[in-house]
């Protein structure tokens, strides 16, 4: 059998076949550790990097320089909705508080082709547009969902990945967005700087010790985004890493007070329901499990939540569910490719 073949339950009945009396408990803890020594040797495996011609393509393509990862070698445009004005629960919320789209350029492992995973920002009326242009344009839709309760006007969050070289999927990609609020050229010019950033707003030393992490400023939000270290996941032939979608993040908004907390959990299967018990635990209102990708192995969820209150203690509830991250095996998941 190839290496690629080896499932869960396969490893699992090696490892009850070694542990003899030691039992089933033993079994699963020796499979577990045999999935994570093969992902170990797998993580050694280096991305190409992304070359100075293909970077500069996707810029023309898309008209937006982009911002490189170079040690995950991801090339990103952000894809902001700036021309939405949405309020959650009345109050009105910041853009960068979950509503900034993105594309994502990175070679697949073996460096023959790149991979373009994208999440889309849309009114529920430009949602099947969008997947008719995705798909007349060679590309395809791997999730469309929520993120949000309680958000007017209604926003619908739709994912798009594709497969080629990266200067012809970031034309195919633009021509899929060009007559869209999407697409750069058209969105609102860069309106007047917040009187005050998300770094007067918080007490950004105290959030970061609580969450164990290290945020970021965006105008009057302040933003987590942690990757999955513990994993080594592929899609497409490419690894999934922070940059290119597979992250956990929190953006924080308001005031320190009475803030808004928007955020997202990847989690394997074993660990969506103690995430989801970690966040109900601290009153965080869980609005979405679902798929942001299509064939990636192992299978990925993510879950959506929302909380209101003083930062600090929607903090907490974020780090709870930090917590439950990588202490519940394996269960069901297959190696990456």
């Amino acid at each position: 059998m190839s290496e690629t073949g080896w499932s869960r339950r396969r490893l699992l009945g090696a490892a009850v076949v070694t542990a003899g009396a030691a039992g089933t408990a033993a079994a699963l803890g020796g499979a577990d550790q045999a999935l994570a020594a093969t992902q170990q040797d797998r993580r050694k495996r280096k991305t190409p990097p992304m070359t100075a011609e293909e970077m500069a393509a996707v810029d023309t393509a898309l008209g937006k320089k982009g911002r490189y990862v170079e040690a995950e070698a991801v090339y990103t445009t952000a894809l902001p909705r700036a021309d939405l004005k949405v309020s959650v629960k009345g109050d009105p919320v910041p853009t960068a508080l979950g509503f900034g789209g993105w594309v994502s350029l990175k070679k697949t492992l073996d460096g023959k082709n790149t991979v373009l995973m994208s999440d889309t920002v849309l009114l529920q009326d430009e949602v099947n547009p969008l997947i008719s242009a995705a798909q007349a344009n060679g590309l395809e839709v791997s999730a469309i969902h929520n993120h949000f309760f309680y958000e007017e006007p209604r926003i619908f969050y739709m994912h798009v990945h594709g497969m080629g070289a990266a200067a012809d999927l970031a034309r195919r990609y633009a021509t899929a967005i060009q007559t869209t609020k999407l697409f750069p050229a058209n969105q609102p010019p860069a309106g007047q700087a917040p009187a005050r950033t998300g770094k007067e707003i918080f007490d950004l030393p105290t959030l970061d010790k609580i969450v164990g992490n290290t945020g970021s400023v965006n105008g009057p939000t302040y933003k987590y985004t942690i990757g999955r270290s513990d994993l080594f996941i592929t899609a497409m032939g490419a690894e999934m890493t922070a940059a290119i979608g597979l992250n956990t993040w929190a953006s924080f908004a308001g005031t320190a007070e009475s803030a808004h907390i928007a955020g997202d959990v990847a989690m394997l299967e074993p660990e969506v329901n103690p995430v989801i018990k970690a966040l109900r635990r601290h009153n965080l209102e869980v609005v979405a499990v679902h798929n942001h990708m299509l064939g990636e192995d192992p299978r990925i969820f993510f879950l959506h939540y929302l909380g209101r209150g003083p930062a600090t203690t929607l903090a907490r509830g974020f780090r709870a569910a930090l917590d439950e991250l990588g202490r519940h095996g394996r269960s069901g998941m297959r190696m990456g490719r």
